[in-house]
């Protein structure tokens, strides 16, 4: 089958990824560029029986001289000829009602040399105007194909795929621009021949553009950089004037011709999108309506979840019975429900609350409301030290840090990008949400304030609201710490308000969640395997002694067999490995009310927070004759074996909720810390103050509440 590459390209906000959802539908996936931590979506699409196209979505960028990470990625592909990422084919993807701004890049892109298809998206919006939009105008002035079509309706979506047909049955010159937009300067011609000899390409444009980037440009040798730097200074080209004086005479030469196209008719009605503006981007309703849609959030978290977790819970409760009854008695039954079933079950349950919350996010994301809230805080943002751009990482945050952090490559200023990677992890993630789901249920009962809004709701949103405000405080602090000369700026589009496109939000919500689902199931599984050996085996002396003992005290006491069997359980655990790793660090955890059964979860979810509930779930698993219990109900039924108390009595709990807002316990947010900052530095930085945060608050909250 004959193949060929297409980039998906064009600015914010242009539709891009609605249509490449209209292309490759389930047929896709997330990978990340070849060096870097940028996520780049890659699906497919069939032309015809023959021949197929895999599409790159690229990420977002207003011209080929960015500012940002993420933007650079684009002319790390474009000037990468012989890249395994570089496209065939550019389909560039244009808002027609914002057409004479996303036109810049288009032109730019034309006189690249690369052939190219450009997109009028959004024509759904303005379906009464488009007979009235000159198209050939616009055909004359890149003679290239143009085609308007809707990536939210699929309209055109078939004529797009016959261009895209065409091309790869061999018709390239048609999607080329056979004459250059730009009229370079006589020395930049001269700058961009002497720039051939090192790249080989005979495009004068693209050597100019070599000329401005080379510096940062991974694809090329040290010795390529060091010969193009001495050509750029020996022709002196410098390069910020230059880019302004180019984005200049491309917009005196494209106004025009998009103003004769559209015919002088606005193509869209923005009324409705600045009276909702006018309260959404208000100083004192605008906050106060951010307040609300996460207010809503989070009641929907613990209300809409109810019924979905327990049908899971009952469901996996009843896979373990069965299993049990279908295999022989033995170790590997033992492993399959107290192991695995138990473990996977315990983090599972929460995929609703997961699904939820990622709902909610993209919605907000598809009806542009994202971009208002940028721009409602990006002034709160920078008495903090941070950017509007980081608010889009702090809410990312609340799904997982990790894409989070990823996200701050579009804040140009380092000082406000490293504050947000250091803090973004402070806002409490979906990871947390088991243990939050479990342990708020033992310290806030069910039930409902005023007959409307959700208790245990009102309690989680209190934990996310501490997580934000340990954020912000740790961004003051690390403002007087990080020293920088630059100021910033804010500048991003805010699009026209529209309805989601519920296949997107579908399509995030299934990438997300089955990216939560995979990977932390990939850990949960590892983990409670190894648990379950670690709690069902030890030293052999020990093992013998603790169960001894504990039929020695049945049979005084005269329990039944079902106690009898759970005593002998409980005391061989704590005679086992994973016992002797708890009583290890017991010492230093017990003035914040934990045992050494906390202190195994504690260790083991430094590997994902998540992995906490599926611990508890194999520890109170192994030997423990109730199968009918869920893991909840375990916790809540263990005693303090000296008071005789629940042990996850409220002072416990707020005690290992507090320690779970602030601790970092995430190696893959470490790694990617890492890899972002390019220095074990902040990484360390970051583990330590937030587990000195964890370890002190926990320990204040404990004794204050144990009084």
């Amino acid at each position: 089958m004959d193949k060929i590459k297409i980039g998906l390209l064009g600015n914010p906000n242009s539709g891009k990824s609605s249509l490449f959802n209209q292309l490759t539908g389930l047929r896709q996936h997330v990978a990340n560029f070849p060096g870097v931590t940028v996520d780049k979506k890659v699906g497919k699409t069939s032309l015809n029986e023959n021949v197929q196209a895999e599409v790159i979505d690229l990420p977002g960028t207003y011209s080929l001289f960015p500012n940002t990470s993420d933007e650079k990625i684009v002319i790390q592909i474009l000037s990468d000829i012989h890249g395994n990422d570089y496209p065939d084919l550019i389909v560039y993807v244009a808002d027609i009602t914002n057409l004479e701004r996303h036109m810049l890049m288009a032109t730019q892109i034309a006189d690249l040399g690369i052939p190219m298809i450009l997109c009028l998206n959004m024509v759904d919006l303005v379906e009464d105007k488009v007979d009235s939009i000159h198209i050939d105008v616009l055909k004359e002035f890149l003679t290239i194909p143009i085609l308007p079509l809707s990536g939210k309706t699929g309209k055109n979506i078939s004529e797009l795929k016959k261009y895209l047909f065409q091309f790869a049955s061999g018709e390239r010159r048609r999607f080329l621009n056979d004459r250059p937009v730009y009229e370079m300067r006589i020395d930049e011609n001269q700058l961009a021949m002497q720039i051939k000899e090192i790249t080989g390409n005979a495009n004068p444009y693209f050597n100019k553009i070599i000329a401005h980037h080379s510096y940062w440009l991974s694809h090329l040798s040290a010795i390529q950089k060091e010969n193009i730097a001495n050509i750029v200074s020996k022709n002196s080209f410098e390069d910020i004037p230059r880019q302004v004086e180019e984005t200049l005479k491309r917009f005196e030469i494209l106004t025009p011709v998009v103003r004769r196209a559209l015919g002088n008719i606005p193509l869209s009605d923005s009324t409705i999108t600045s009276r909702i503006d006018n309260v959404n981007t208000h100083r004192v309703y605008g906050p106060l309506i951010f307040f609300l849609i996460m207010f809503f959030v989070f009641q929907a978290i613990f209300s809409w979840a109810e019924y979905p977790m327990t049908w899971i819970e009952e469901g996996f409760i009843a896979l373990g019975a069965l299993v049990r009854e279908v295999l022989p008695l033995g170790w590997f039954t033992d492993l399959l429900t107290e192991g695995v079933i138990a473990g996977l079950g315990g983090i599972m349950v929460f995929i609703p609350q997961i699904t939820i919350l990622f709902l909610i996010i993209a919605a907000l994301e598809e009806t542009g409301y994202m971009s208002r809230a940028v721009f409602l805080f990006d002034g709160i943002m920078q008495r903090f030290g941070l950017n509007g751009r980081s608010v889009v990482a702090l809410i990312s945050s609340g799904a997982c840090a990790i894409p989070a952090i990823m996200s701050t490559r579009t804040i140009a200023d380092r000082k406000e990008r490293l504050i947000t990677i250091m803090v973004s992890p402070l806002i409490s993630c979906s990871a947390r949400i088991p243990v939050y789901a479990v342990l708020i249920g033992f310290v806030v009962p069910p039930g409902y304030a005023w007959g409307i809004f959700n208790i245990q709701g009102l309690a989680f949103m209190g934990l996310y609201l501490l997580g934000i405000m340990a954020a912000l405080v740790s961004a003051i602090v690390f403002k007087w710490i990080i020293k920088s000369r630059d100021h910033s700026y804010l500048m991003m589009e805010l699009p026209l308000y529209k309805p989601p496109v519920l296949k997107n939000v579908a399509l995030v919500v299934k990438e997300k969640v089955t990216t939560f689902v995979v990977e932390a199931g990939k850990i949960i599984l590892i983990i409670s395997v190894l648990l379950w050996f670690l709690s069902s085996y030890g030293p052999t002396h020990s093992m013998l002694e603790a169960s001894q003992n504990a039929m020695a005290k049945a049979e005084m006491e005269n329990l039944d067999e079902d106690t009898r069997d759970n005593l002998i359980a409980a005391t061989k655990i704590e005679a086992s490995y994973a016992g002797i790793m708890g009583k290890w660090i017991e010492p230093v955890i017990k003035p914040l009310g934990f045992d050494w059964k906390i202190g195994i979860a504690l260790i083991t979810s430094f590997a994902a927070r998540e992995v906490f509930v599926g611990t508890m779930a194999t520890i109170y698993s192994v030997g423990n004759t109730d199968d009918e219990a869920t893991i909840r109900e375990k916790m809540a039924a263990e005693k303090d074996p000296v008071t005789l108390k629940p042990r996850y009595d409220v002072a416990t709990s707020f005690s290992l909720l507090i320690f779970y807002v602030f601790a970092m316990q995430c190696m893959s947010t470490l790694a990617v810390t890492r890899r972002e900052t390019k220095s074990w530095k902040w990484p360390v930085i970051q583990f330590v103050y937030m587990g000195i945060m964890a370890y002190v608050g926990s320990l204040v909250v404990y004794q204050v509440l144990a009084g």
